[in-house]
């Protein structure tokens, strides 16, 4: 039996009471947090010419767009949320499955709940709970480094679980589902490489095609059932030589919505082991930028794959927040890293393109493709003084959380960044409706909450 039949066996079997409570805590942490990435991202990089662009791909108004109001097909709605949660690289990430888990399967949970209009608390919570044990758990089976953008090609199957949740599939149905997925997989590194805005659209296409995919399914449409492991499957030519038996052994007992990791800066979580070091130097030895005669962090083959990119003076948002030596140059001269540097404005700066340049990022075989520490940063002063220090996990990881305050302050930061920041009632008001998700009958309220009441955005 391919190994699709056991995902779609846990997820049409498991139910709200079956996921354990720290599985439903860390639903609740992480479905706060990406709502608030995604308000954010409304105001991201090409974020309000998509939504106008979508205006005109279908006229039902199933879902809204977070943050922005308009009413769209659940299909449109969940691709621009799910780029808007996305474009700011400021979404949390499985690091073992380097996959950015929740992206995808959140807008699709949040449009088809919509669509449906009663979709309760605890549903949702179990449904996303699934959706990422199927993303994560196809990242961790992976055995190679990524040939393709498995955040989408991963994150799609991980979606199409949890719509396929909320419409109550069973398992023939979700296996047809997961096919009409596959079909549509997509997702190139050559965007990650180059840091274009097409990067976090990969995860719009994602969510897309998850909705196409279910809704192909509840029609009737049937597909090849041995998608992950046979001749043509995903584990042949998306992730070669992967073993998805080891994963499915341990569904129903391990909870990948635990291992999550929240981003407290935004920027490739491959940057945050480099930045987590350069502010511990910072403040342990008080070190003055001026002072810095060079910078040299020493990383795992990945890292530097993904965020080992030189500094350019004109740089797309995309690639700066994936260039590690820009992003360590603005820790390492303002002791923090926020949205408002990545534009034209600071790239431009020349203390921070001058540091830059003199941070090289070296290769540290760690013997795993896919590790993204151990990390150490080395700063060298104009004085010959020499300082190190090693990060083995870094702050956000499940080992290493963000306290509930620094989550919350992210939070709070997002929907202020929104392209139409929210009250704070609004802000207040959605924090506890999801520290008490589980009691509400109807989740379009949540997004009521995301949407500015000054904006005229009938309820779909």
């Amino acid at each position: 039996m391919d190994a699709i039949s056991t995902f779609a066996d846990h997820v049409v079997a498991t139910g709200f009471r079956d996921i354990p409570a720290d599985a439903v805590r860390a639903a609740k942490i992480f479905i706060l947090d990406t709502f608030g990435v995604g308000l954010a991202g409304s105001a991201g990089p090409m974020a309000r010419e998509l939504a106008a662009a979508s205006a005109g791909w279908g006229h039902a108004a199933d879902a809204r767009v977070w943050g922005v109001g308009a009413s769209r097909p659940a299909a449109t709605a969940a691709l621009c949320n799910a780029y808007q949660v996305h474009n700011a690289e400021f979404d949390c990430v499985h690091e073992e499955a380097v996959v950015h888990a929740m992206t995808v399967v959140l807008p699709v949970a949040i449009a088809g709940a919509e669509r449906a209009k009663n979709v309760s608390g605890a549903d949702l919570l179990a449904a996303v709970s699934l959706g990422v044990d199927v993303t994560a758990g196809l990242g961790v089976a992976a055995a190679t480094g990524m040939r393709f953008f498995r955040p989408a090609t991963a994150g799609t199957f991980g979606a199409t679980a949890v719509l396929g949740k909320l419409m109550g599939f069973d398992r023939p149905t979700l296996v047809n589902a997961f096919s009409a997925a596959y079909a549509q997989l997509s997702g190139t590194m050559q965007a990650h490489s180059e840091g274009s805005g097409l990067l976090a659209m990969q995860m719009g296409f994602a969510a897309r095609n998850a909705v196409t995919a279910c809704d192909l399914a509840a029609c009737g449409f049937e597909g090849p059932k041995n998608l992950l492991e046979g001749q043509f499957g995903y584990f042949k030519l998306f992730e070669p030589d992967g073993a998805p038996a080891r994963i499915v052994r341990e569904l129903g007992q391990r909870w990948f919505i635990t291992e999550l990791a929240h981003k407290p800066f935004p920027s490739g979580r491959a940057t945050h082991g480099i930045i987590e070091a350069c502010l511990t130097l910072r403040r342990e030895h008080r070190i003055a930028p001026e002072a810095i005669d060079r910078v040299t962090a020493h990383v795992p083959p990945l890292v530097h794959q993904l965020v080992g990119r030189p500094p350019r003076e004109a740089m797309q948002p995309n690639y700066a927040r994936l260039c590690a030596p820009y992003v360590a140059a603005c820790v390492l001269r303002r002791g923090g890293l926020g949205l408002d540097d990545f534009t034209a404005e600071a790239y431009h700066e020349p203390p921070t393109q001058g540091l830059a340049r003199r941070i090289a990022i070296e290769v540290r075989d760690a013997g795993d493709p896919n590790a993204l520490t151990p990390v150490e940063v080395e700063i060298h002063l104009r004085d010959g003084t020499r300082h190190a220090a090693l990060i083995e996990a870094v702050y956000g990881n499940p080992s290493k959380p963000l306290s509930r305050a620094d989550h919350l302050a992210k939070f709070r930061s997002n929907c202020a960044a929104a392209v139409h920041p929210l009250r704070p009632d609004n802000v207040e008001g959605l924090i506890t409706r999801i520290d008490r998700l589980e009691e509400i009958t109807d989740v379009t309220e949540l997004v009521d909450l995301l949407i500015p009441i000054s904006i005229n955005s009938p309820r779909p």
